[in-house]
């Protein structure tokens, strides 16, 4: 038996839902969308306020573009690195760093693409609560 072969595909962005570091995605490209080998790509929105879990990526790299607003990262072994990434910047986050990140405004949500080399979008995520605390 043969396999269809390869073809690109036009694809919306799904429900939202929240993964387990406790934000809001949107899964437009995966292993489940599209068959994806090697990438997985999303939205995420962080309402104002709102903090995500510290978290890593086991064996994935994740990038990262923001289309509005703007979100602060805490990064690093202890999250002792911090950055603020705002409208049309890219932030990449190499495989297995912890980082927590959040959104700082009170009033504008933050918007942002991620692409990370998990087909799956939850199946790398690893909760890091000992870590939740120091920020």
């Amino acid at each position: 038996m043969s396999e269809t072969p390869p073809t690109c595909r036009l694809v919306k962005a799904g429900a939202a839902f929240t993964g387990r570091q406790g934000l809001d995605y949107a899964v437009a490209i995966s292993a489940e969308t599209v068959g994806a080998k090697s990438l997985h790509m999303q939205i995420v929105t962080l309402p104002p306020g709102v903090r995500a879990k510290a978290h890593r990526h086991e064996a994935h790299e994740s990038a990262i573009h923001v289309l509005s607003g703007e979100s602060g990262c805490w990064y690093g072994e202890t999250l002792e690195h911090h950055a603020v990434v705002r409208a049309g910047d890219f932030f990449y986050i190499p495989a297995g760093v912890p980082h927590l990140p959040y959104n700082p405004s009170d009033s504008v949500p933050c918007v942002a693409v991620i692409a990370r080399t998990d087909p799956n979008e939850q199946e790398s995520v690893v909760l890091m609560p000992q870590l939740d605390g120091r920020v």
